[in-house]
C-alpha cells in the first residue's frame, strides 16, 4: 500500500489538502493551497510513536514532513482531516504499511525527538527556581535579537497588541497597547514604575517617552536586556528609562507608582501566584497600580502545565496558564482590589497573523539566522497558537488591581478614565 493510500485511509478520500510522498504516491485536491509532503518514511515513526498530534509537529520540525501554503490554514485542514489523532487512527497507520518493509523498518526505529524539544531533565534545579526559570527564559528569549526584530517588527513588542480599529496596522496596535496600559495605570510625569519580565523595553520606553515617568524594566533575557539598553541610549531616555538583567524577585526598591507585568504572569507558576502577587503589591505605595497582562485558560477545568504538549515542549517550557477568575482571586488575596478586567484574545489572534506575515516575509533570512529546525517552531507554534485564540482554546487578560490607601480610598474616578484623550 502505497503513502497516498495510508493517508487516504485516515484521512477519508476528500481531505481538502493535497498530499505527496517520498515514494511519489499522491492523494487529497491535487493543486490545493496546502500541500503535506512526507519526504522521509521517519515521519511515520515520529506520527505512530508520539502522543496524540505531537508526532506531526516531530515530524515537521525535524524536516521529514514539510507544509507548503499558509500554516495557519494548513493547520485547520489538518484539524479537520486528523482531529486528536488516536491510538484507532495510529493502528490504520500500521496495518497500511505492514506489506512495506522499508516503513516497517522506519516505525521500528524509535528516534529521538528533535533538539529543539526541551524535556525537563535538561534544566537544572526546582521549578520556577531562579536558576530554573533563568534557563527556561534563555531557552525562548535568547534564540536571536536579529531574528526577533524579524518577527515582531519595529516595536519588538511580543504581547498580544491592542487593534484600536480592524484595519490597523501591527506597529499601531502594539502603540496602542502600550498607551492603554498607561492609561490604565494612570501614569503622570515623574512618577516612578516598575515593569516585571520587561522584553525589550517597549513598555518602558513608552512611559518614558509619552508620559514622562521613571521607568525600571527587568528582565531574565541577558540578549534582551542588552537590545533594550541600547535602544534607551539611541532614543535619548537614558535619564528615564532603565533595563536591567534582573530576576524581578531580586528588585529591593520599594514605593513603585505603577507596576506593570506585560507576559510574565504565564512563566511564574500556579503554586507561586500568590509570593508573586504579594511581592508586586509590596513593590507599590498607597494607591499604586497593577496592570497584569496575561494568556489564560477560559476557566480551571483542566490542568495549569500541560507537559506533553507541543509549547511546553518546544516553546515555553515550564510555562502554566490559569483561569482568568483563579489570577483575579490571587490578586484579590495577596491585598489588591481589582477594579478592571478584559479579554482581548482576538486581539492576540490579529497579532499572530502579524507575526507569522513577518515570519514567512523573512523566511529565508529567518533560517539563515536560527536554522531551519528553530524556524519551523515558531512558524508552527505562532500559527497554532492563532487558531487556539480564535477558537477560545486560550485568552487574554488585562486585570487591573489597586493597592487601597490605609482608609480605603483607591483614587479610582466613579468611571473609567483611561479612554483615548483627544489627539493621542
Amino acid at each position: 500500500m502505497s503513502l497516498a493510500q495510508v493517508f487516504e485511509g485516515v484521512a477519508g478520500p476528500d481531505a481538502p489538502v493535497e498530499f505527496t510522498a517520498y515514494d511519489g504516491s499522491h492523494a487529497g485536491v491535487e493543486g490545493a493551497d496546502v500541500r503535506l509532503d512526507v519526504r522521509s518514511p521517519y515521519a511515520l515513526s515520529y506520527l505512530v510513536r508520539s502522543k496524540g498530534a505531537l508526532g506531526l509537529a516531530r515530524a515537521y520540525v525535524s524536516g521529514h514532513l514539510d507544509v507548503f501554503g499558509d500554516m495557519y490554514t494548513a493547520l485547520e485542514r489538518m484539524s479537520q482531516v486528523f482531529g486528536d489523532l488516536t491510538v484507532k487512527d495510529k493502528l490504520r497507520v500500521l496495518k497500511g504499511v505492514a506489506d512495506d518493509p522499508v516503513l516497517r523498518a522506519a516505525i521500528a526505529t524509535r528516534l529521538e525527538p528533535p533538539p529543539q524539544e526541551v524535556r525537563s531533565r535538561m534544566f537544572s534545579g526546582l521549578r520556577h527556581s531562579k536558576r530554573r526559570d533563568a534557563e527556561a527564559i534563555h531557552h525562548h528569549y535568547d534564540v536571536s535579537n536579529r531574528f526577533y526584530e524579524w518577527v515582531l517588527g519595529p516595536s519588538m513588542a511580543y504581547t498580544c497588541a491592542c487593534y484600536p480599529s480592524p484595519d490597523a496596522t501591527l506597529e499601531e496596535a502594539q502603540f496602542h497597547k502600550f498607551d492603554l496600559v498607561a492609561r490604565k495605570l494612570d501614569l503622570q510625569p515623574g512618577q516612578r514604575l516598575l515593569d516585571v519580565g520587561c522584553g525589550w523595553g517597549g513598555m518602558v520606553m513608552h512611559a518614558a517617552r509619552e508620559y514622562g515617568v521613571r521607568a525600571l524594566g527587568v528582565t531574565l533575557s541577558k540578549q534582551q536586556a542588552e537590545w533594550a539598553t541600547k535602544a534607551i541610549a539611541e532614543a535619548g531616555l537614558t535619564d528615564k528609562a532603565e533595563v536591567l538583567y534582573l530576576d524581578y524577585r531580586d528588585v529591593t526598591e520599594v514605593g513603585f507608582d505603577a507596576v506593570s507585568s506585560i507576559g510574565l504572569t504565564e512563566h511564574i507558576g500556579q503554586a507561586n501566584l500568590p509570593a508573586y502577587f504579594s511581592f508586586l503589591y509590596r513593590r507599590l505605595k498607597p494607591g499604586g497600580r497593577l496592570l497584569n497582562h496575561t494568556i489564560t485558560r477560559p476557566d480551571n477545568t483542566a490542568e495549569s502545565l500541560r507537559r506533553e504538549g507541543f509549547i511546553n515542549r518546544y516553546v515555553f517550557p515550564d510555562g502554566e496558564l490559569e483561569g482568568p477568575g483563579y489570577i483575579i482571586s490571587k490578586m484579590h488575596d495577596a491585598g489588591f482590589e481589582v477594579r478592571h478586567d478584559e479579554n482581548l484574545r482576538e486581539h492576540y489572534a490579529k497579532t499572530l497573523a502579524g507575526w507569522c506575515a513577518n515570519l514567512d516575509e523573512h523566511w529565508d533570512e529567518a533560517v539563515a539566522e536560527v536554522g531551519d529546525g528553530t524556524a519551523r517552531v515558531w512558524r508552527l507554534y505562532m500559527a497554532g497558537c492563532r487558531y487556539g485564540f480564535e477558537r477560545n482554546w486560550i485568552q487574554l487578560h488585562q486585570t487591573l488591581g489597586v493597592k487601597l490607601s490605609a482608609n480605603g480610598e483607591s483614587g479610582f474616578p466613579l468611571r473609567p478614565a483611561w479612554e483615548p484623550p483627544a489627539g493621542r
